[in-house]
Parts: C-alpha cells; sequence; structure tokens
C-alpha cells in the first residue's frame, strides 16, 4: 500500500514515484479517486498512460472505472471528461481561497504567518551583516533559513 501525504496537484511525490518503480506488469492499482492521483487532465492521463503500457490495470473507486490499456474508446473519453471535472474543481476551489484570503485582508483578519524575529533582531540582524559576518553563521545564531535572513535584509 502506497499513501501519499502530500497534494495530489503534483506529480513529484514520494510514495506516487516508489509505486510508480515498484509495480509491474499483471498487477492492479487501485486509487481512491482521480482527483487522488492527479488534479491536471495532462498529468492523470500520463500517469494512466504510463501504467496501462507496462500491464498495469489501474482502478478508480469513487468513479467505477478502470484502465487495463486495451480500452474502448468511449473509455478514454471518460478518463479524459473526469479528469477535467477534476482539474475544474481544482481551480475553482483555488479561485475560492484567493477570493477568501482578500476578503480576511480587507476586513484586518488575514495578516499571513508572525514574524520570525522582532524589531530589535532585526535591526540587530543588519547590522551584524552589516559588519561583514557571514550569512549561513547568522541565519544559525538567529535561528532563521538563509533565505528568511535574505528577506529580513532586502526589506526596508
Amino acid at each position: 500500500m502506497f499513501t501519499d501525504k502530500a497534494s495530489g496537484k503534483d506529480t513529484q511525490r514520494p510514495e506516487l514515484e516508489a509505486l510508480l518503480d515498484f509495480v509491474r506488469d499483471g498487477d492492479t492499482v487501485v486509487v481512491h479517486s482521480m482527483d487522488r492521483l492527479a488534479r491536471n487532465l495532462d498529468d492523470l492521463r500520463c500517469i494512466v498512460r504510463s501504467l496501462t503500457k507496462r500491464g498495469v490495470r489501474i482502478e478508480f473507486i469513487k468513479e467505477s472505472l478502470a484502465f487495463t490499456g486495451e480500452d474502448s474508446p468511449m473509455a478514454n473519453l471518460m478518463l479524459s471528461v473526469m479528469g477535467a471535472f477534476a482539474e475544474f474543481e481544482r481551480a475553482l476551489i483555488r479561485e475560492r481561497q484567493r477570493e477568501g484570503i482578500a476578503l480576511a485582508k480587507q476586513r484586518g483578519a488575514y495578516r499571513g504567518r508572525k514574524k520570525s524575529l522582532s524589531a530589535d533582531q532585526v535591526t540587530e540582524l543588519r547590522r551584524w551583516a552589516d559588519s561583514g559576518k557571514k550569512k549561513a553563521q547568522l541565519a544559525r545564531e538567529f535561528g532563521i533559513s538563509r533565505e528568511t535572513l535574505y528577506q529580513y535584509l532586502r526589506e526596508n
């Protein structure tokens, strides 16, 4: 059993890659839903095609569909239609999320992540950086990543 904790929006997921490396001719891959495997139609079709070319059967529980590589044109149409709906649904969710964040910002309820350093710490950080101290060492001392350190240094 391979279970991804990462979102299906990306094909670069450790468990998906492990599954693709593991399966062989004659295996059956069972997936809860198409949108769990991939969030866009191109990725979904590519993954299904690569599995079926290797002789692997893939079943989607929620959609009650199975693909073997010897599929009818109707089965390929269903894959495309259901995959397109999953991609559309994901796009709607992201749009609603952006709208919700914008409304929350207008109300003052959404401020983003809390800053890692206080204003005094940022002043001290800048002073040390201006004196020539190594950035990696400063990041370790302040308990932040180098990228966060550079963001603080770029701020006005």
